[in-house]
């Protein structure tokens, strides 16, 4: 598919690749947004600690289940129209967030987000694999992705923020504020974003769940799923506890992990781009692997760190968040061009469902190796270090088995490796 034909400039291009990064920016702020609330809420709601903690999960476990469900019907329909109904539900599932009297409607609420907008995350990664040619494609998966960094600069103290200071409306005022942010971004959305319909074109054989097996059991495609699998494994065993580790064992106040997000964050905001830059100019796999090897020392670091000067241990957070993040930028470029352009959209879906399903696990394996010492002071995360390193050694020798989708006419062609 000759996708780059959508845009008439490069300007066309740009503007289209920040209406899907202000799409996901919002709905990642919503995720985030949700973090700092605990106290709150719980005072609020009467809720203990392990409840709050559903409110979390159940974000991700429906994303994981709305994004197996989408491969029946993600393909049928202009990717456009799809996206912006999607982006539709989630608002109203965000305002009926903040509009919950109670424990139970909050928690169906903050499901309906996740199952909406883990679907859409998917829509908008294949967006860009159907327009933006491959070549190109590390630079554009380095802007949508920034967005992802710019939640995390924004959403851990503007969640605090809103709740602390708009006093009518407390732990409330978050969803408010991300409502209308959407709001504004599906207006631009709606304007900008093009009809996407060469994918319901192809010829498809079967019915709808035989297709969707076939897309599942694809070898090709197992070996994507397995790739992500890894990669978030290698992420999400360290990234919950980094906190709880900094404050018991590090000696860090809870300002210092207000600071730290905030300049981790902002700078993956830059190195996110410039990482895509790299991706096209030297090829995806190199640039994964040398991000991903480096991505090693912070992850040892993290885990295994003593009582240090708050410099030191902001340094090394944020070469923690720059480079653990970055891998995923030419990762997801090399993903992206896994699957045919007529299952892509289920394809990406089910990236995504097993992306949330491998970071739930992740840190629920995570959560029974460490353990908590008499004095409150975190054991055995060293011992997550290493599996987080082994993990990422993993996806560094699967990078080697992703193959470029072989183009659907005759039949002998080949897929190729990923360059």
């Amino acid at each position: 598919m000759n996708s780059h034909a959508h845009f008439s400039s490069p300007r066309q291009e740009r503007f289209f690749l920040l209406a899907l990064a202000g799409m996901q920016f919002t709905h990642i702020l919503d995720f985030m947004i949700m973090m700092p609330l605990g106290p709150q809420l719980i005072r609020a709601l009467h809720i203990d600690t392990r409840q709050f903690g559903l409110l979390l999960s159940s974000y991700s476990f429906a994303a994981a289940a709305s994004g197996l469900l989408s491969t029946i019907y993600i393909d049928r329909f202009d990717r456009r129209r799809l996206a912006l109904t999607l982006y539709l539900l989630f608002i109203v599932a965000t305002l009926s967030c903040g509009l919950a009297p109670n424990y139970p409607s909050l928690l169906a609420a903050r499901a309906l987000c996740g199952a909406f907008g883990g679907v859409l995350g998917a829509v908008v990664q294949t967006m860009i694999a159907d327009t933006i040619p491959f070549e190109r494609r590390g630079k554009a998966m380095g802007m949508v992705m920034a967005s992802f960094s710019m939640s995390t600069v924004a959403g851990v103290p503007l969640g605090l923020f809103l709740a602390n200071h708009i006093g009518a409306l407390g732990w409330r005022a978050p969803f408010f504020f991300v409502v209308l942010l959407s709001l504004v971004f599906f207006a631009i959305g709606y304007r900008l974003l093009p009809s996407l319909v060469a994918h319901m074109h192809q010829s498809r054989q079967g019915n709808i769940l035989r297709r969707t097996f076939a897309v599942a059991r694809e070898p090709a495609h197992l070996v994507a799923f397995a790739y992500m699998a890894i990669m978030m494994m290698s992420s999400f065993t360290v990234i919950p506890y980094i906190a709880l580790y900094m404050t018991s064992n590090v000696g860090m106040s809870d300002g210092f992990i207000t600071l730290m997000y905030l300049c981790g964050g902002a700078a993956t905001f830059f190195t996110a781009q410039w990482f895509g830059r790299l991706a096209d100019r030297y090829g995806k796999p190199p640039t994964f692997r040398w991000i991903a090897a480096a991505a090693f020392v912070p992850i040892l670091f993290t885990t295994h760190m003593p009582p240090v000067p708050a410099w030191l241990a902001l340094i090394n957070s944020t070469a923690f968040f720059v480079l653990v993040s970055g891998r995923m930028i030419p990762g997801m470029a090399m993903v992206t061009a896994v699957a045919q352009p007529q299952v892509r959209g289920a394809f990406m879906s089910l990236v995504s469902s097993v992306q949330m399903l491998a970071a739930g696990f992740a840190s629920l394996v995570a959560g029974l190796i460490i353990t908590r010492g008499a004095g409150g002071q975190v054991e055995h995360y060293n011992l997550v270090g290493y599996i987080a390193v082994a993990c990422g050694m993993v996806t560094i020798w699967l990078a080697q088995y992703l193959r470029v989708a072989a183009p659907p006419a005759g039949p002998n062609a080949t897929a190729e490796p990923i360059t």
